[in-house]
């Protein structure tokens, strides 16, 4: 089967696709505001007037950019009923779109439609449960590709961008800012639930519709997939999204080639801790991952690890979050004999675990 080709990591300026980006952001809206400006009176409201241009001006151009490359879904069950909708991202020109697992979940084809008013079927390339992403193919060729960003260059306050077709609406687009990074989620949806790590967190208007759609930062790059099933007790106006990175991006590859996306498992369940400053001198590690819980006879359980023990590397590589553990249990290790290197009461350890494969469900 053709498989399309994943576009690159973004190395070239923005703009470079014949849109060029606002440069407001980077100083053009402050230039006649220098350093020792007034900060009050009508110099301060003729000020945060430019802002307030400036912002407007750059979620615009990123809208311009991605509606194009985000598409509505109509899913349909194995009778073409309606089973659902959401959003996805095209991310090739042969018709690979990527979206949530749990758009699709039950149904294996549907139709796109797209802001140009065009419409294609597609089908179901492959999907992941664990990490919530899919691959469909709609038909046909010479689709606008969206360009990936890489989420890992993300800070918290920074300005996103919401794209997707909430409650039915296409082309619907919301703007926030990054609340927080590395956030861990249960999240509900279909039948049971699912734990999404690292997650962004963004107060970016989300909702039921908007799952599948693009999270994009000032540049028009897509950094995250974003997913609006939540949990009740997440506060009103929080949404959640996918990083798109460099575990995402091999997640990705691997479904659009039609194939099962494998990991190692060990059995924790833990989130990111940083160490005290006597531990980290006397040990070497400044942060790690902090156990919290452990998985009874699981590799992590027969290894000796105990809730409160804060990992710090996997075979002498430092472990400082839960993504850099997550990219490294891949499936090269499944079967492996790893050497976990581990805090316990301020003195450094370690032991041995045999990866075993991660179920799939």
């Amino acid at each position: 089967m053709t498989t399309g080709t994943l576009p690159a990591p973004a190395d070239v300026p923005p703009g470079s696709s014949g849109l060029q980006p606002p440069g407001a952001l980077s100083g053009a809206a402050t230039a006649d505001f220098p350093a020792g400006a007034p900060t009050d009176g009508p110099a301060l409201a003729d000020l945060d007037e430019a802002l307030l241009d400036s912002y407007s001006r750059t979620v615009s151009w990123v809208a311009e950019k991605l509606l194009p490359s985000v598409a509505a879904l109509r899913v349909e069950d194995q009778m073409h009923r309606p089973a659902g909708a959401g959003s996805a991202v095209l991310i090739s020109a042969d018709g690979l779109l990527v979206t949530s697992a749990h758009v699709v979940q039950g149904s294996n084809r549907g139709t796109a439609a797209f802001t140009t008013g065009d419409e294609a079927a597609f089908e179901v390339v492959g999907a992941d449960r664990l990490s919530d992403l899919a691959v469909v193919r709609a038909s046909g060729n010479g689709y606008q590709p969206a360009t990936l960003g890489d989420a890992s260059r993300l800070r918290v306050g920074q300005l996103v961008v919401a794209i997707g077709n909430p409650l039915g609406f296409e082309g619907s687009v919301s703007a926030g800012v990054v609340s927080a990074l590395g956030r861990n989620l249960l999240a509900s949806g279909g039948p049971g639930s699912r734990l999404l790590g690292d997650v962004i967190q963004t107060d970016a208007s989300l909702h039921p519709g908007n799952s599948g759609g693009a999270l994009a930062n000032s540049a028009g790059e897509v950094i995250g997939i974003n997913t609006a099933l939540v949990g009740p007790w997440v506060g009103q106006g929080l949404g959640m999204a996918v990083p798109v990175n460099e575990t995402t991006r091999a997640i990705i590859g691997t479904l659009a080639a039609g194939r099962r996306v494998r990991r190692a498992y060990l059995g924790i369940g833990g989130g990111p801790r940083p160490l005290p400053q006597a531990v980290a001198r006397a040990t070497g590690y400044a942060r790690g991952v902090e156990v919290v819980s452990v998985v009874a006879s699981s590799p992590a359980g027969k290894a000796g690890l105990r809730p409160r023990d804060v990992i710090v590397s996997l075979d002498s590589k430092p472990i400082g979050d839960v993504r850099e553990l997550q990219a490294l249990l891949g499936e090269r290790y499944i079967g492996k004999t790893v050497v976990i290197g581990y805090v316990r009461d301020g003195r450094f350890g370690t032991c041995e675990a045999t990866c075993v494969e991660l179920p799939s469900s």
